[in-house]
């Protein structure tokens, strides 16, 4: 055979290979069709098909167990779509917030109750625009409207106080028989005052501010009266003193005004005169008692006092007193007809060791509510709830 009958009968093979290999792939689509009804009925359960080789009919078996087996996988997949679903959720709506809330019960609720405590100052007093700031304005505040003044002994009750809206805080000598123990006032002293005195001043109080001159110190040398009266003011932080009496300190009171000391006067019942007027009453009840009221009270504006307290005056009396002098009569148990009213703080408060005065008015009794929380503590650490 020549070289061209080789070649071409080497290539008639090759073709006729060439077409053979056609069944061979069509027999793997063959072997496929019967893949499909299981992963048809894999897709009816629900079920991740996984891709088994088609070889042998073990690969069948293995498909039924992995079907029994992931049906409950698909469960937890879409319980993770849907919780990764909900946060983002959550921030879209204004209900779903609560349950961020639950978690954080103990912060949220925690700030706004701290908040009053941190700013109690920034509570603005119904008269704080008002409020009397200095002796002029309290002056001027006759026949305006009334004057409303309270006592204080200490920081927090001073603070409390001033917030309240009055026009001037009095540190009295009361505080020997409302916190100090005394019956009276006579036990207190220069240093009580000037103490007591310079704690309410840190309190910080915007309205004016008095101290009372305690026992005696008014009787001494006016030198004695000025070096009093100059330890309230730079030690104790006061606006003004007030000293009891009338006509027989005029002349001591007038030399402390020109010396630039403010004073406030007091006649009427003079608690440090208690021990010799034996005791307390009302005064102004006959016609010379009402007199000398009114002698002691023009003797005071004469001598400069900026302001008068009048004390356990016949209501009568003290409104024509009212009328008749120039500076602000300060009522305290002299009825509704004076320039204005002051009160101890503790007796309105009922916070007191004993029965207050029958003209006060008492807002509160702290007495009780103090009792009770004490003796809660008391049985709630006997009993093992606290420190719970």
């Amino acid at each position: 055979m020549s070289d061209e009958e080789k070649e071409s009968s080497s290539s008639k093979p090759s073709d006729s290979g060439e077409g053979k290999p056609k069944p061979k792939r069509r027999a793997p689509v063959r072997r496929k069709k019967p893949v499909e009804p299981k992963a048809r009925k894999s897709e009816e359960a629900n079920v991740k098909t996984v891709e088994v080789p088609p070889t042998a009919e073990k690969a069948a078996s293995e498909v039924v167990p992995i079907v029994d087996q992931k049906p409950e996988s698909p469960e937890p997949e879409q319980k993770t779509k849907d919780s990764n679903s909900k946060p983002q959720a959550q921030p879209k709506s204004s209900a779903k917030p609560k349950g961020e809330e639950g978690n954080k019960p103990k912060d949220r609720p925690s700030t706004p109750q701290r908040q009053p405590h941190r700013r109690p100052q920034e509570h603005a007093p119904k008269y704080y625009e008002d409020q009397a700031r200095n002796v002029r304005d309290l002056a001027n505040l006759k026949g305006k409207r009334p004057i409303v003044a309270l006592t204080a002994y200490d920081s927090v009750m001073g603070r409390l106080v001033n917030d309240a809206g009055v026009d001037f805080i009095l540190v009295g000598d009361s505080v020997g028989t409302t916190l100090l123990g005394h019956r009276t006032t006579i036990p207190v002293d220069m240093t009580d005052m000037v103490r007591h005195t310079a704690a309410v001043r840190r309190a910080q109080p915007k309205c004016l501010l008095v101290a009372d001159l305690p026992f005696g110190e008014a009787s001494f040398s006016f030198d004695r009266l000025l070096e009093s009266a100059r330890r309230l003011m730079q030690e104790g932080g006061a606006d003004a003193v007030k000293i009891e009496g009338g006509r027989d300190v005029a002349d001591d009171i007038e030399k402390l005004v020109a010396t630039g000391v403010p004073v406030l006067g007091h006649i009427g019942l003079l608690p440090q005169t208690v021990k010799a007027i034996g005791g307390y009453r009302k005064f102004g009840v006959d016609r010379q008692e009402a007199e000398d009221l009114y002698t002691d009270a023009i003797a005071l504006e004469e001598a400069g006092c900026f302001a008068v307290v009048g004390e356990m005056i016949e209501e009568a009396v003290a409104r024509e007193l009212t009328k008749q002098i120039l500076p602000p009569l300060i009522g305290i148990g002299s009825g509704a007809g004076c320039d204005g009213q002051i009160l101890v703080s503790t007796d309105i408060l009922g916070y007191n060791a004993r029965k207050a005065p029958s003209f006060v008015k008492t807002y509160a009794n702290l007495n009780q509510v103090i009792s009770r929380a004490l003796s809660q503590y008391v049985e709630e650490v006997r009993g093992g709830k606290f420190p719970s």
